[in-house]
């Protein structure tokens, strides 16, 4: 069976890299640099073809870690300093303690076994290391879940499914791209992130940035629903 992330790395390239996405550009990117300052040592796990990592790499010594052979190939060719290999996040080869800063982006809601992975981000850090967890807002992902608008009532909005429940799901994220995603509620992160000896030390639940919403005029009437969620936590001295 194909690897549908070796399939549509092109996809993701094209979309969502390299200036072509508001929500990376105005939003994510710059919640990067801000809790990734002072950090001299950074890991960036699902890196894909770079654009974190080589955000980090402007202040510390970078290595992004991936599954697929497309997404490195494309990260080695756009250089900008960090190192790449080919890893998953569930078995990091790296010592424990390793580096200072562990950056994860849009990448858990894909990764079947998350306690393993966060497990391993625990490894990877000493005392006082931080971790910078990006995910798509679980809001989102729980199974039915989607944008409601009701002609007939005349009403909009967002109906949520059944957060609590654990879902596994190929979804057609455009026409013919099809990516796997896991819903799991955020109880889930955190508790194995405590597991891990991380603690959560900021939250930040931002609105969708001016760039995303100018996209679509029915983009503008779900601002206030929040589609990404990010976590900074702090390994446990």
């Amino acid at each position: 069976m194909t690897d549908p992330w070796e399939e549509h790395a092109g996809w993701w390239q094209e979309g969502f890299t390299d200036g072509a996405d508001p929500e990376y550009e105005e939003q994510i990117l710059p919640l990067a640099a801000l809790h990734l300052a002072g950090a001299t040592r950074v890991l960036d796990i699902g890196t894909g073809e770079g654009q974190v990592a080589r955000l980090a790499a402007a202040r510390a010594q970078v290595v992004g870690v991936d599954p697929s052979w497309a997404q490195l190939a494309v990260a080695h060719e756009r250089g900008g300093g960090p190192s790449y290999a080919r890893a998953s996040a569930g078995a990091l080869p790296f010592a424990d303690g390793s580096f200072d800063a562990v950056v994860a982006c849009l990448v858990f809601e894909h990764i079947d076994d998350s306690d393993t992975a966060l497990a391993e981000v625990g490894r990877v850090l000493p005392p006082g290391g931080r971790f910078l967890f990006f995910l798509n807002h679980p809001l989102l992902q729980a199974p039915g879940s989607g944008w409601i608008d009701d002609t007939i009532l005349e009403e909009q909005y967002w109906r949520i499914g059944p957060y609590l429940v654990e879902d596994k799901a190929m979804e057609e994220v455009e026409k013919d791209v099809f990516l796997p995603f896991v819903h799991r509620p955020l109880s889930r992160y955190v508790n194995a992130m405590a597991d891990a000896g991380m603690f959560v030390q900021r939250m930040e639940e931002p609105p969708p940035p001016p760039g995303f919403l100018a996209r679509a005029h029915e983009y503008r009437d779900a601002a206030t629903i929040p589609r990404l969620l990010f976590l900074l936590a702090e390994r446990s001295r």
